[in-house]
């Protein structure tokens, strides 16, 4: 019985039509794409094939294969006799073929298995699956393969690679020169040109997990063998320069690479955890540089608010959010804006991220007691007209800060709070006075970043429902004036999850919400300074959160809705 007239003896192709696409089949050489042609699913196919061969049949959609399974077959022998590692079970490696009764396949398969003394069970995948796996050779996965191929050979495959605590010129020779360089620059390599803006390299008990960061959000990339941990994380610490031989506690570096041409920077930071070091490591682009100020999401309100508040000569600009919430990028766009000729500019950063032309900035060190604070007390003895301070973590900063503010320097800094309502209490906590923070504030920054639709895409949906409810709850309690100012769509769009994004989200802007500091205000911070009374105070002038600027994002279908509700 041929695959034609098993189909037919389901009802799935018209008995009167199997000749004509039996030869169409012949013709084009492609059996499965004839009978999708034909209305036939791919499932329905690869079903009817297994019951002909005898043999069960596997779908592979989704599944990302570990690099440990693709080694086994090399790829130039998987891409010619149409047959890839799919897994392992049991201690055999599972096989998938496109064309079992290929005798040829099957010889070169038993002499693989052979080889690498392990038994092997078959099974049918699709013509879909199989492309996708040698894909996957060739990309991320299938270049760490062949350098861990090469790995194998160097270190003889046995247990892991460990290094003495004290390295050997020769051992340090190996760690340069090893495969392991390769798996490492093809991870920095992916991670750029993928968008990432994080690698995470993380020990567990039977593998080692590599993940990205892209548009916020980590997801698996590669899956490393054990083995070679202790290899990798030795070289990203000799790129680094930082100690091969300290384990017990973490560590913090950096180093810079040219990848496609461009000079990236990377910020290391290593972390003990159960199963080995953790390695995480920041991506810095520097060639793409500072963001200006308009393309930072900003309403036309809020951009005014912010210019206004640059020109003053003195008082203090605050940035509130979580760590990853863009707060740096902005800082810099903020200083990019300014008139560095004119001015002098000094920045204290932990670590300086990008560089500004016309500004001094100073990294940081703990380590020898070159902190915010003392940084602080310095700055000031360098007769400058604005201070950036990279983070008010302590008492000492935040005083320091304000006295600044207050003997007629603009200075810019950031502190951790949810809201930019909970700043002011944030700094009376710290132990500042509330009379000198009254007339130092200028202005109070939150923000916060969502994930922008993936461009064409997204289903439109009327604001009506949940959505109607939010909108309207959200808005209740501004002044009328100020709520008919609002502009109001008819439809918003949901995520759309596409082939070439799952995720229907394309990059990254950020939602902010500001308050700008009046007469009011100072006597909420001088009698009451409560997140409360300062919210209350704050929204009679018109402050939008940074839920109601999502939605105006989401109304002029800049971001999806389901970003508004993760607010």
């Amino acid at each position: 019985m041929t695959l034609f007239e098993l189909l037919a003896e389901k009802s799935l192709i018209e008995k009167k039509d199997v000749a004509e696409i039996a030869a169409e089949a012949e013709a084009s050489g492609n059996a499965e794409e004839t009978l999708v042609k034909h209305g036939v699913s791919v499932e329905d196919i690869l079903s009817a094939r297994a019951e002909l061969f005898g043999i069960p049949a596997k779908s592979i959609e989704g599944q990302e294969i570990p690099l440990d399974v693709l080694r086994f077959i090399p790829e130039e022998s998987a891409s010619y006799y149409r047959f890839v590692p799919i897994g392992m079970r049991d201690g055999a490696l599972e096989i998938g073929m496109t064309n079992p009764d290929n005798l040829e396949a099957r010889d070169a398969l038993n002499f693989i298995a052979g080889k690498i003394g392990m038994p092997y069970k078959l099974f049918l995948i699709s013509g879909e699956d199989f492309e996708r796996i040698i894909q996957s050779y060739r990309s991320l996965s299938g270049e760490v393969t062949k350098a861990l191929s090469e790995l194998e050979g160097e270190f003889g495959g046995e247990g892991d690679v460990e290094l003495g605590p004290a390295l050997k010129e020769s051992e340090t020779k190996i760690i340069e020169d090893a495969p392991v360089t390769k798996i490492v620059a093809t991870i920095l390599h992916y991670a750029t040109e993928g968008g990432a803006s994080d690698i995470h390299i993380e020990p567990q008990e039977d593998r080692v997990r590599v993940r990205f960061r892209v548009d916020g959000v980590l997801g698996t990339s590669l899956v490393l063998p054990v083995k070679v941990h202790s290899a990798t994380v030795a070289r990203i610490k000799i790129l680094s320069n930082i100690r091969l031989d300290e384990k017990r506690k973490p560590q913090d570096g950096r180093f810079s690479a040219r990848i496609a041409g461009k000079r990236i920077d990377f910020r290391v930071s290593t972390f003990p955890s159960y199963y080995g070091e953790k390695v995480v490591m920041r991506i810095l682009d520097t060639e793409k540089g500072v963001k200006p100020l308009p393309e930072m999401g900003m309403s036309e309100r809020n951009l005014e608010v912010l210019r206004r508040t640059l020109k003053r000569p003195y008082g203090m600009v605050l940035l509130s959010g979580p760590t990853g919430s863009g707060k740096s990028t902005t800082l810099y766009a903020m200083l990019n804006e300014l008139d560095r000729e004119a001015y002098n500019v000094l920045s204290l950063e932990d670590p300086v991220e990008y560089t500004i032309p016309g500004i001094s900035q100073s990294q940081v060190r703990p380590e020898i007691g070159y902190s915010f604070a003392t940084g602080l007390r310095s700055t000031l003895r360098q007769d400058p007209d604005i201070i950036m301070v990279g983070e008010i973590r302590d008492k000492e900063t935040a005083q320091l800060a304000v006295q600044a503010a207050l003997t007629g320097h603009l200075v810019f800094s950031t502190i951790h709070t949810n809201n930019a309502a909970g700043v002011i209490p944030r700094l009376v906590d710290m132990g500042v006075d509330p009379f000198l923070i009254a007339p130092t504030m200028a202005l109070v920054i939150a923000q916060r970043l969502v994930g922008t639709i993936n461009p064409g895409t997204g289903k439109p949906m009327p604001i009506d429902g949940s959505v109607a409810a939010t909108v309207e709850r959200a808005f209740s309690d501004l002044q009328e004036n100020i709520r008919k100012e609002i502009p109001h769509a008819k439809e918003v769009l949901f995520i759309e999850p596409t082939k070439d994004c799952p995720r229907g989200i394309k990059g990254r802007t950020a939602v902010f919400e500001m308050i700008e500091m009046d007469k009011m205000l100072e006597h909420v911070i001088l009698t009451h300074p409560t997140e409360e009374e300062i919210t209350k105070v704050a929204r009679t002038q018109g402050m939008f959160t940074m839920k109601e600027d999502a939605i105006l994002k989401a109304f002029r279908k800049e971001i999806p809705w389901e970003e508004v509700n993760k607010l």
